[in-house]
């Protein structure tokens, strides 16, 4: 998935949802590192580091940048932002639906 494509927001919340990536996730929101940086870091094999960076790329998360010899991973902030963004709508929605029916509970019995 490209940066510019559309956020599917099913599928990035789907690869969200396994630890080790939000693991990685978190890491590379305070810097960019090596998928063996990674591997050193958390208690993951280095293939299984690049397999779960490989999910992250996939649905936009994370990008692949040369340094030199090294590749190494970076968080996309604005894939980030725009999956905030959908959860903040969601959490708007239950926000006045709760207040709905809070003010149903509340209201004075018409009898």
């Amino acid at each position: 998935m490209r940066s510019g494509e559309a956020l599917d927001p099913p599928v990035v919340f789907a690869a969200l949802a396994d630890d080790t990536r939000w693991s990685i996730l978190l890491r590379l929101g305070r810097s960019s590192a090596s998928a063996s940086a990674l591997a050193r870091e958390l208690p993951v094999s280095r293939q299984a580091i690049a397999k779960h960076l490989a999910v992250l790329q996939e649905v936009g998360l994370v990008e692949a940048e040369r340094d030199g010899r090294e590749v190494r991973f970076v968080a996309v902030g604005a894939r980030l932002s725009e999956a905030a963004l959908q959860l903040e709508r969601i959490a708007t929605g239950w926000g006045r639906r709760l207040e709905r029916i809070k003010m149903h509970a509340e209201a004075p019995d018409p009898d």
